[in-house]
């Protein structure tokens, strides 16, 4: 089908649904990193899941795909740049989190790139109005 397969109002519909998920899952990110630091804080239980790698990857992989979608469109519907430099400034500390060890620079690389990713959400949804 063409690429106004969908009424403009359903596309603008879906991209402002997909920046809403895309800050949703963001808080959700932030929400686990502070809940995994402060159970195994008070508890010292259930590092073993918290911890788990695969969380952190398939939340990366979904705020990437959310993010592309998302921004991506945006971008080519408004032009602006900002969002987008501004969600990518923050996957690339959500990887470079990936890639250093537990402790306090993930916690803080992985917050400032989902706070960085829902702010380019939030600038995306202004620039398209």
């Amino acid at each position: 089908m063409a690429n106004n397969a969908l009424p403009p109002a359903s596309r603008t519909s879906l991209r402002r649904r997909l920046d809403h998920l895309g800050i949703g899952l963001a808080g959700l990110c932030a929400l686990h990193c502070l809940a995994t630091l402060g159970v195994i804080a008070s508890l010292g239980v259930g590092g073993h899941f918290l911890f788990n790698e695969n969380i952190h990857r398939v939340g990366l992989l979904l705020a990437v795909a959310v993010a592309a979608v998302a921004i991506g469109w945006g971008l080519l519907r408004h032009g602006r740049l900002l969002p987008f430099a501004v969600a990518l400034g923050g996957l690339a500390l959500m990887v470079a989190a990936l890639i250093v060890p537990h402790g306090p620079n993930e916690f803080l690389l992985t917050l400032l790139g989902v706070a960085l990713v829902s702010a380019g959400h939030l600038l995306n949804l202004r620039a398209a109005r």
